[in-house]
């Protein structure tokens, strides 16, 4: 197995065995964060592309990537980004394989050092297809900072379209999947959103 087969919260929900909290806006009281001019151009600029050519790959290059970036300029690149990277916790269990982003309370960019705090999983037009992925990702970053002894309260995710976002908080088997989605343009609450989690560390 890998991350990939987890393909509902049903299977990675019983596989470890985590309880679902559904029915909360976690992320409602996070004040939003004002996009840079150079973000706002390049969100003018790539959406309509992204849209056109309708691809995972291009909604992840165009869309996402720049504003998780965005996220590393906000936090003065203190926060390690890593894109498409292997990410190997416990082969076991299917907690291996390829994660989309992965964003990191180190600056450390060649590997990935501890906390890991938050995962990003691009999907095309299936949000509800990625969450199972999503969270096996998350546990998995959990286990790892775990085995580095850098156990942290709690791990970050988000299944995104580019246009749609989708966040989901882990505290120990407990995992929260925010009642609300964000949209691109409230691109301000997901940059508020995604900068929470890192300001306890920088």
């Amino acid at each position: 197995m890998a991350y990939s087969d987890f393909t509902t919260i049903y299977k990675v929900q019983t596989a470890f065995n985590l309880l679902l909290d559904e029915g909360n806006t976690v992320f409602k009281d996070i004040a939003p964060i004002e996009p840079s001019d150079h973000l706002k151009t390049t969100l003018k600029e790539n959406l309509p592309l992204a849209n056109a050519i309708n691809t995972e790959k291009a909604r992840s290059e165009l869309v996402i990537a720049p504003v998780l970036l965005e996220v590393r300029r906000l936090l003065d690149f203190q926060i390690g980004f890593f894109s498409g990277t292997e990410f190997n916790v416990d082969k076991g269990t299917g907690l291996n394989g390829y994660c989309d982003y992965i964003l990191t309370a180190s600056k450390e960019i060649y590997e990935i050092r501890t906390p890991v705090v938050t995962l990003v999983e691009a999907k095309n037009e299936n949000i509800k297809g990625g969450l199972g992925q999503c969270i096996a990702e998350m546990v998995a970053a959990q286990r790892f900072n775990q085995q580095q002894d850098h156990d942290i309260d709690a791990i970050y995710g988000a299944v995104t379209t580019g246009t749609n976002w989708k966040f989901i908080k882990l505290v120990n088997q407990l995992v929260f999947i925010d009642l609300d989605d964000y949209y691109i343009k409230e691109i301000d609450l997901i940059l508020g959103i995604l900068a929470h989690p890192f300001k306890q560390y920088l």
